[in-house]
């Protein structure tokens, strides 16, 4: 399944609120339930803070993907947030994260998981891209810049 599949108004957020990473968290789950993507906002928050723990999912140049597995979801589900300050994500490069996509999926999807997680990065690899996104004023501009790709 393609990423820009997943994408619609409702699971954007911008600007983010948070201002630390539990909370960019739960701000991202609560995108989700309020778009009635997931039922369960707090088993979803729990299990992507667990796998916070095992290691940062703050990767460079302000990008972050928290993620987790959960059978709290039927279906392979993404909440996009900006944040055009940034939040201190225990990033590879010690820089704040600005782009957040926070994807949740079954156990049973590890490949689409796999997948979508792969098309993030490579789409994020271009600074261009990213710099729409960080522009970006409303939730349909995202929408649009991905489906532009």
């Amino acid at each position: 399944m393609a990423v820009v599949n997943l994408i619609e108004e409702d699971i954007i957020k911008i600007p983010l609120e948070a201002k630390t990473k539990p909370d960019v968290i739960k701000e991202l789950v609560d995108v989700l339930k309020k778009a009635g993507k997931i039922e369960d906002a707090e088993s979803v928050f729990r299990a992507v803070m667990l796998r916070e723990n095992m290691g940062s999912t703050g990767l460079e140049k302000g990008i972050a993907v928290p993620h987790a597995k959960t059978h709290k979801v039927n279906n392979l589900v993404l909440a996009i947030g900006i944040s055009p300050e940034g939040v201190d994500f225990d990033s590879l490069d010690g820089e704040p994260s600005k782009l957040f996509f926070l994807l949740i999926a079954t156990p049973q999807q590890a490949g689409p998981h796999i997948e979508a997680l792969s098309e993030i990065a490579r789409l994020t690899r271009s600074s261009n891209f990213c710099k729409l996104l960080l522009n970006a004023k409303t939730p349909k501009e995202i929408v649009d810049i991905f489906s532009a790709q």
